[in-house]
């Protein structure tokens, strides 16, 4: 195993990485690519997925290039992406039939307004464990099938896209099923991207009849469903292929799912929060899948082969990084490492609270409709005000989800392991522990996405022998633990609510 290592492809939001870990989960290569934000329209949200296959492979190339490594090398390849972002691509040519819909789109808010009317939010709930919303993956593959251009056939003729996928002869997918069938040529998903999509029940472990007829979404179009470790693998690269090897891809985890993994969250109340563009809080409620009473989704954590599946609560938060890089975009700051010196420059955000609803607001409140708000503001509030109210965003949006999930689970959250882009940030990891008054811990490897899905590669190949093997690699950069008064903190969180309530159901059509 010492010359061996295992990939991960991590494909995300904003970009596509390629990361390779030794036996230790130590990082030994790493390579980034961005992709294009594309839209369209207000609240529409797409990426290229032709862009995103064509940044995989030159991520993965640039990757072992630099780290002087060969593919052969690899014991395997795992994969994780961003979740319910919709691809739909003809079988034949591979070609998608329309941009991807990003997890972030609202184009379909409408179409969950009418499952509210329809008193169908607590059937989809008891089946899928999700909240109904434009977030998921069922309304965005409705929607393309009934607004996609129509394909154009050799014939010189065109044809519907729904008669098409209705005659089999589409696909859909998340990005994972996406990437896995230009790696391999096979059409498979892992559980957990498949509890992502609103069409699959969660106990049952099938996709739901019902579901795909309410959505109008053929069962042809549909990928198989595997574990998210595979010891019977998802299939392998093509050796006359980009990579000119035969590597086995054999793990799969939606990116949340991923970072749990990644934080060897393995039992029952671990707990973890990513903070990228939204953030993911995710605790491990073991074989039991947990129905949320307050806002958050029940979802499936991971599946090991030939083991149960592990579920999770989780709390859904769209816009934390993706806050601080508005602050850049209008120019209140130059980078995101500014954020904290100016944050520390005041002393408070002198009563302004900043509610960073721009795609609506996810867990524990489930508002497509609540748009981005800035309360509290007098002639003296600067910029300083507005970047420290921003972090302190993230800070209360969290502690939302971290209540709710003590309420759900009866289990209190003593420590949260963190990981993501911007845990890289000091002052965020302290205002974090004071805001939840929890302890904070950071691993060594902060990639914890990328590495989820290496370890769970890599366990289906034998390259690790077992999750203890894993957990013996986790190792903690720096802990952080409350220094605010919790008097401080509950009063600071208690305006917060009240900032939240001017944000709701602003997006309303003339």
């Amino acid at each position: 195993m010492a010359n061996t290592y295992v990939g991960a492809i991590d494909q995300g939001t904003t970009g596509t990485r390629f990361m390779v870990f030794d036996h230790a989960g130590q990082v030994v290569a790493n390579a980034y690519r961005t992709h294009e934000q594309i839209y369209p329209e207000p609240g529409w949200v797409e990426h290229d997925p032709t862009e995103i296959w064509e940044n995989t492979k030159a991520v993965v190339t640039a990757g072992l290039e630099e780290a002087g490594l060969d593919a052969t090398q690899l014991e395997a390849l795992g994969i994780t992406n961003q979740r319910e972002t919709t691809v739909v691509w003809d079988e034949a040519t591979g070609r998608p039939v329309h941009n991807a819909l990003v997890w972030q789109d609202r184009r379909t808010t409408d179409r969950i307004e009418e499952l509210e009317a329809e008193d169908k939010i607590e059937w989809i709930r008891e089946t899928t464990g999700l909240e109904a919303d434009a977030y998921f993956s069922a309304t965005k593959t409705e929607w393309i099938l009934d607004n996609a251009e129509p394909l154009k056939l050799q014939a010189s003729r065109s044809e519907d896209v729904r008669d098409r996928a209705e005659h089999g002869e589409l696909l859909m997918g998340t990005i994972d099923s996406w990437l896995i069938y230009n790696l391999t040529g096979e059409h498979i998903t892992d559980v957990t991207n498949a509890s992502r999509t609103m069409l699959y029940d969660i106990r049952g472990l099938e996709w739901d009849d019902d579901l795909l007829a309410e959505f109008r979404v053929p069962e042809s179009m549909l990928p198989e469903v595997r574990p998210s470790s595979d010891e019977a693998y998802y299939g392998h690269t093509d050796p006359d292929g980009f990579l000119g090897a035969e590597v086995p891809v054999a793990g799969a985890l939606g990116d949340q799912q991923a970072a749990m993994f990644g934080q060897t969250c393995f039992d029952a109340g671990d707990a973890k929060n990513t903070y990228g563009t939204g953030s993911f809080y995710l605790m491990n409620t073991g074989t039991e899948a947990v129905e949320s009473d307050h806002g958050l989704l029940t979802t499936i954590g991971f599946q090991l082969s030939g083991e149960p599946v592990q579920y999770a609560l989780e709390g859904s938060i769209f816009v934390t990084g993706a806050a601080i890089e508005w602050l850049e975009d209008v120019d209140l700051i130059n980078n995101a490492a500014q954020t904290a010196e100016l944050a520390r420059s005041v002393d408070s955000t002198d009563g302004v609270y900043m509610v960073p609803a721009f795609t609506g607001l996810g867990a524990p409140h489930w508002d497509g409709r609540a748009r981005g708000t800035i309360v509290g503001m007098t002639r003296g509030t600067r910029k300083e005000h507005v970047v420290r109210a921003t972090l302190e965003s993230i800070a209360y949006q969290t502690r939302d989800v971290a209540e709710a999930m003590e309420a759900d689970s009866g289990v209190e959250t003593t420590s949260l392991r963190v990981d993501g882009g911007a845990v890289k940030n000091n002052f965020l990891c302290q205002l974090q522990s004071d805001i939840i008054q929890t302890d904070i811990a950071r691993p060594q490897v902060d990639e914890t996405t990328a590495l989820g899905s290496a370890y769970a590669a890599g366990l289906a190949v034998g390259y690790w022998d077992s999750v203890d093997d894993l957990r013996e690699n986790w190792q903690v950069d720096r802990e952080f633990s409350p220094e605010m008064d919790a008097d401080d903190a509950d009063r600071m969180y208690g305006r917060w609510d009240d900032a939240v309530e001017r944000s709701l159901d602003w997006a309303r059509e003339d």
